[in-house]
């Protein structure tokens, strides 16, 4: 897919968010008007100390993805672990499961987030723009941030008596994808409200050596209603949504004969889905409050979050494993406004989650869990330097409860409490009106999860059989990291180096002891090491040439070849992307462009080898094209239109994050060449 450069050179602020923009891929903005909201309550992108990418509503409009992840993956430091084309987990400089925290509505997203197969349950298409954090830089957050956190902001309030409409629809020619999402939403007399259907489904994808992948098919629905007031007194909104997924599981088995996958259906193309498959439902209600104080802000946000995850094996009416989470989240914080250059934000969050296991069949032991947190940030400007800094303290207490499975004990009794104590503190200077200079070095924490700790079963949808240790040590880390940016009306360029020491990393290796795929978690001290670089040069108006270069080398320390790197480390990506503007004021075609751009994923050799856990994977490049307008109508845009091309060379080619990578004994291709066609259609009423 086309990447976009540097994304922390191509934000908008959230009002600048809903305009029409002249670029999708290269742009530059002035960052001191950036409003970021994840590091210590919102301040200017220009003095924020850490690494941060925001991901506008237009280029998520100009990628091809099949869900939100995928769309994330094209930034600089950002990968994807996936499942096929309909799950993917997000990783952040070689680092993902639960050290990501994904935000939602305001609320941290909780859906059982410790499986390989297990997405994130949000609505791509709900979604009005990201906010990526990189590193433990983010102090408001607490435990499994360590990372680094994705926060994805809904649409955004409307003006005062607006009311508008929006219709999207696209397909994908590869998998046959289709999807279109209904909004529409308004401010009358203080009041605010909005609501959303959307709707996706895909048959099985296909590559050059496999054809079309049996059961790689998987169908999305999602359906949202906010209402809310909002005065100057501050705001009050409740959003209820409901979010499901249905994917079916690739086995990867292969005729002896022919060396074909296997299908026992009719039809490979087929919408609906297979054995083995899932299915997801995810209930959410969430109240976000905040009152205008004299000299600052009090912030209030509470949710309900109810996960249901089915796996179905032999029957499409009977389900083996189904697990079901409850989740409630509060978070409260006062943050002041800026005086004299000094600026504090102070709170308190934290979740009780409650598991179970509802079928016969049994992965992780059910448990309960109480997380509370408390924080305080403060900043201060002093002529062209700015720092900041902050503590927060964690408390975490799980109880496992013991299961007996036909008289063998499968899950024991147990109970854990974990404390951290974490921090950051970092420095910006503006040397020059165009170069930045960023440091930050920051303290990151997290427990381990309840699969780490207690798992015990054939898990379905990875073809492993997994084995927790209910006496695994919390995660501590220290991550320094170092930028420099550079902006002029020629060139845009940045550079940010991090170095980071993890103490008792946790992590799945195979016991070779062991007869067939039996894995067990562990733990040891690791350290990563890596940057990200990228710059975009416009010769000319018109031409945009911008390139990016991002890698991480994570290994564990003191340890022989076999086991010294990391399991799912990305390896290094290069990027390069031409774009041409048509036009701009046109009567008909408005912001048209033309881009071509190349993505080169190098060879990884760091793996881990014990036991055959993971093997290296070769280097491939993948060639992509897009094309884009607005179409106007008595001078006022009617729709939006793009074309965009993947892997037009339909390269076969093994993502070493791919878990269809070690399907059989060759594993199954990512997928070939694919053609997206999207349509926006803004409504105003």
């Amino acid at each position: 897919m086309m990447l976009s450069w540097l994304c922390c050179m191509q934000a908008m602020t959230a009002q600048n968010a809903s305009k029409d923009s002249t670029d999708v891929f290269f742009r530059h903005f002035d960052l001191g008007e950036v409003i970021v909201q994840g590091l210590t309550g919102q301040t200017k992108m220009k003095n924020a100390p850490a690494p941060i990418s925001i991901i506008t509503q237009r280029e998520l409009n100009a990628l091809s993805a099949t869900n939100i992840v995928d769309a994330i993956a094209t930034q600089p430091g950002v990968a994807q672990l996936t499942t096929g084309s309909g799950i993917a987990k997000p990783v952040i400089r070689g680092l993902g499961y639960n050290r990501i925290v994904t935000i939602g509505d305001g609320v941290r997203q909780e859906g059982q987030q410790w499986g390989d197969e297990h997405g994130i349950e949000i609505d791509g298409q709900d979604v009005h723009q990201v906010e990526i954090l990189k590193g433990p830089a983010s102090l408001m957050y607490g435990s499994d941030a360590m990372a680094g956190v994705l926060l994805m902001h809904g649409m955004p309030t409307l003006p005062e008596g607006e009311t508008k409409a929006q219709v999207n629809a696209e397909y994908q020619t590869n998998n046959g994808l289709y999807a279109y999402s209904l909004w529409q939403g308004g401010h009358l007399k203080s009041w605010t409200w909005g609501v959303r259907f959307s709707d996706k489904g895909a048959h099985a994808y296909k590559n050059k050596d496999d054809g079309y992948v049996p059961n790689s098919q998987f169908s999305e629905r999602a359906v949202s209603a906010n209402l809310g007031q909002v005065g100057s007194w501050g705001h009050s909104q409740l959003k209820l949504s409901y979010y499901q997924l249905t994917p079916s599981i690739v086995e990867g088995e292969r005729d002896a004969a022919t060396g074909r996958l296997e299908f026992d259906g009719d039809d490979v193309k087929t919408y609906g889905h297979g054995l083995p498959y899932q299915k997801v439902g995810h209930y959410k209600a969430v109240w976000d409050n905040a009152l205008r104080l004299p000299k600052g802000s009090l912030k209030a946000i509470v949710g309900y979050q109810q996960n249901q995850r089915k796996e179905f094996e032999e029957s499409n009416d009977e389900y083996g494993l189904y697990l079901r989470l409850h989740t409630a989240t509060y978070d409260l914080r006062y943050e002041t406004d800026e005086w004299q250059g000094w600026k504090l934000t102070a709170g308190i969050g934290g979740m009780w989650q409650r598991s179970e296991n509802k079928g016969d069949e049994y992965l992780i032991p059910a448990y309960r869990l109480l997380d509370a947190g408390v924080f305080a940030t403060m900043s201060k400007q002093i002529s062209r330097w700015t720092l900041s800094g902050g503590l927060r303290y964690d408390h975490r207490t799980l109880h496992s409860y013991e299961l007996y499975d036909d008289g063998d004990l499968r899950f024991n009794d147990f109970h854990r409490q974990f404390a951290g104590l974490t921090g950051s503190m970092g420095a910006v200077l503006n040397l020059t009106e165009r170069t930045n200079i960023r440091l930050n070095l920051a303290r990151g924490f997290r427990a381990p999860n309840l699969s780490e700790l207690g798992a015990n079963g054939e898990h379905e949808g990875t073809g492993r059989y997994e084995v927790g240790d209910n006496g695994l040590k919390a995660e501590y880390s220290w991550q320094a990291d170092l930028g420099i940016d550079y902006a002029s009306d020629l060139l845009t360029a940045q550079i940010a180096l991090f170095a980071n020491r993890i103490s008792n990393f946790i992590y799945l290796a195979r016991d070779a002891q062991q007869p067939g795929r039996y894995y067990r978690f562990t733990q040891g001290d690791a350290r990563l090491l890596g940057f990200e670089a990228g710059f975009d040069v416009h010769p000319i108006h018109s031409l945009h040439l911008g390139s990016t270069f991002s890698m991480v080398d994570a290994r564990q320390l003191n340890q022989p070849r076999s086991t010294r790197y990391l399991p799912f480390t990305p390896a290094p990506r290069w990027t390069a992307d031409v774009k041409y503007e048509l036009t701009h004021d046109g009567q008909v075609l408005n912001n048209a462009f033309v881009a071509i751009g190349m993505e080169c994923h190098l060879r990884q050799n760091h793996y881990y080898e014990e036991g055959g856990t993971e093997t290296a994977t070769p280097s491939y490049t993948l060639l992509n094209a897009s094309a884009g307008t607005d179409i106007l109508v008595n001078k006022r845009k009617v729709a939006e239109l793009y074309l965009i091309g993947e892997n037009l060379t339909n390269r076969a080619y093994l993502s070493h994050l791919s878990r269809l990578k070690y399907l059989g004994d060759r594993g199954v291709s990512n997928m070939g060449r694919n053609i997206t066609m999207k349509l926006v259609i803004p409504i105003t009423l």
